[in-house]
């Protein structure tokens, strides 16, 4: 699996500071898709050693974001960020509909499933297909359960509340 570029944003994951990494060769290529760049299989190899240069390199980071790529690499790459970057959040961006069964879903923080479909629009529209999930204990509800996924994509509009 292959990167392309990083980026550390605010944007892609909410209260977070987070090292997006753009991950190349992607199986879904929606159409209107914002980074066609990513369709391509080329970039930098994505192994646990060059994961760590990343992460060492981007000081101040509180989440590590995997944007696409393959779920059980992904898998693979989210467990050597929990056992040596203990104290990051991790989140997953990932264009299939539901989330794969070979994602263990305990070891992320955030993930973000659907296709972009223009006519709906991304996360930050009301009407769109993604959903945005948090673990419990990253939302601001007291009878969350702190391992589970809820749904939290109204983070991502303009008034940020549930209601």
């Amino acid at each position: 699996m292959k990167y392309l570029n990083t980026e550390v944003t605010f944007r892609e994951f909410p209260d977070e500071i987070s090292l997006c990494i753009n991950i190349s060769n992607c199986r879904f290529q929606c159409p209107g898709c914002h980074s066609p760049e990513l369709w391509k299989n080329e970039g930098t190899e994505l192994t646990q050693s060059e994961l760590g240069r990343l992460i060492d390199s981007n000081e101040g980071i509180t989440c590590v974001g995997f944007m696409g790529g393959k779920p059980d690499v992904v898998n693979t790459l989210v467990k050597y960020v929990k056992e040596n970057y203990p104290n990051l959040k991790i989140g997953w961006y990932w264009g299939g509909s539901s989330i794969p069964s070979e994602i263990s879903i305990l070891n992320f923080d955030y993930i973000k499933i659907g296709p972009y479909k223009k006519d709906l629009g991304g996360l930050d529209s009301p009407t769109t297909n993604q959903v945005f999930y948090a673990k419990g204990k990253h939302i601001n509800k007291p009878d969350a359960s702190p391992n589970v996924l809820y749904d939290v994509t109204y983070k991502f509009w303009n008034n940020g509340n549930s209601n």
